[in-house]
């Protein structure tokens, strides 16, 4: 018998009523994604009505997600927020084009989707520009960085050149 890896965590995302819409968005962004099971309600309950959606089984770049149906709108804080390691201006553009058409922009490169999930939409190198032996090339790129919303990477190797 083969046996199916399931990690021991997973995030589950809240949905009231579309977590299937969200999960099928959701991996229309990203490579390595698919929608893996569908599971219905097997009886009327908070959720919804026999045989609507209760739970998506679904992965993101490999990783494995949850969206649940819990039956009521719940609100996505910042303390829980998906950062999206981009390989290049295209990507940020591509990600931040798709989640931020029903969403809204917020500052540093952080959005709301549609549902209100926080994501941070970063560039690979910003790391690598906040990093180093001068904290003055770490400052300017920090101090670019607080007046972006969706991040430019020219820009912000610009600031570290100094």
């Amino acid at each position: 018998m083969a046996t199916i890896f399931t990690p021991k965590i997973s995030p589950c995302l809240w949905f009231d009523g579309d977590a299937e819409d969200a999960a099928r968005f959701y991996v229309s962004l990203f490579p390595d994604s698919a929608i893996k099971s569908v599971h219905r309600n097997a009886a009327e309950g908070p959720s919804g009505p026999e045989g609507s959606v209760l739970l998506v089984v679904f992965t993101l770049a490999g990783q494995r997600f949850l969206a649940l149906n819990g039956g009521q709108k719940m609100e996505y804080t910042h303390a829980i927020s998906f950062q999206v390691d981009c390989e290049d201006q295209a990507e940020v553009d591509r990600l931040w084009a798709a989640f931020t058409a029903e969403g809204r922009e917020e500052q540093c490169g952080w959005l709301r989707d549609r549902w209100g999930v926080a994501w941070q939409i970063v560039p690979r190198v910003l790391p690598q520009l906040l990093s180093g032996p001068d904290p003055a090339k770490a400052r300017r790129v920090m101090e670019a960085l607080f007046q972006m919303v969706k991040l430019d990477i020219a820009a912000l190797e610009k600031a570290a050149a100094g």
